[in-house]
């Protein structure tokens, strides 16, 4: 007898949406439904030209087709394929007597739900943190961060988003508590405090120059950021399958069999790579 319990159908996307990290920098602009891989298409765009008002173009003998707007050409294109790239499970059992010796402090539902709080969640995380540094549009090397330079740091990255044109509104800043610390202590860095309770969940900790400020334990980042400014526009994390289950009575254990499967990828899109800027503390990969 299988048993998928309906109370805890909801934790697939709300514990995501609540307890992600990555929720806050990523979007969900794909999907994967029906198919393993999908190919995302990059359009180009056209030269401008000076307006041929008074020329005569009937000999003309260019291979490229004129008119008074100029040359007319195609379009360039580029194809982005990807794929799904992790399928991750767990099972473990609840025994009857386990749950009724400990007064059923060990019982299958809240086993689940620190399964996927402690587990699974930090697991799609990271996953997804390494994506978007290993994919960043602009990562400096070898930074030493300090209270008196931190701010200017972060400046720096925003800078660079700026002449990328990458839009002010829904940019984050991600960051280990080392940096933030120096970041509190920069005299040049003015802070703002005052952060929601859904914010909190997320590891919102501040907001400055319009940005949120996620702190991330080190553990969950790439060996050696600092921190990452990120527009969520950039990264997308599918989630294709997330599928939890408490067997009941079955004759492979007297208790509950908890299983669990999650089918995930996440990318940077091709195109969007300048809308995250990284700092590292380490320097620069042999291999890059």
């Amino acid at each position: 007898m299988i048993n998928l319990v309906t109370k805890f159908s909801p934790l697939v996307d709300e514990r995501f949406e609540v307890e992600s990290k990555t929720s806050l920098v990523t979007n969900k602009d794909y999907d994967f439904i029906g198919t393993h891989s999908i190919k995302i298409y990059s359009v180009g765009t056209a030269q401008m030209q000076d307006y041929g008002r008074n020329v005569d173009i009937s000999n003309n003998e260019s291979t490229d087709v004129l008119s008074r707007y100029g040359a007319i050409k195609d379009l360039s294109t580029t194809i982005q394929e990807v794929s799904m790239e992790k399928d991750r499970s767990f099972a473990f059992v609840v025994d009857k007597e386990d749950s009724d010796e400990t007064l059923n402090a060990l019982n299958a539902g809240s086993a689940l739900a620190r399964q996927l709080r402690e587990v699974v969640i930090p697991e799609v995380d990271t996953y997804t943190y390494k994506k978007m540094v290993d994919n960043a549009g602009k990562t400096v090397y070898s930074q030493s961060i300090s209270k008196s330079n931190a701010y200017e740091k972060l400046t720096d990255a925003t800078e660079w988003l700026d002449e990328k044109k990458v839009p002010t509104d829904g940019r984050v800043v991600v960051c280990v508590p080392s940096y933030y610390k120096y970041l509190k202590q920069d005299s040049n860095a003015v802070l703002e405090t005052e952060i929601g309770q859904d914010m909190r969940i997320k590891g919102v900790i501040a907001n400055m120059d319009g940005m949120p400020i996620q702190k991330v334990v080190p553990s969950l980042l790439p060996s050696g950021l600092n921190f990452m400014v990120a527009h969520k526009v950039a990264t997308t994390q599918a989630i294709k399958l997330a599928e939890y289950k408490l067997h009941t009575d079955t004759p492979l254990a007297s208790g509950t069999i908890v299983t669990g499967r999650i089918y995930y990828t996440a990318f940077v899109r091709n195109n969007k790579k300048d809308a995250i800027y990284v700092s590292m503390s380490g320097s620069q990969p042999a291999s890059l």
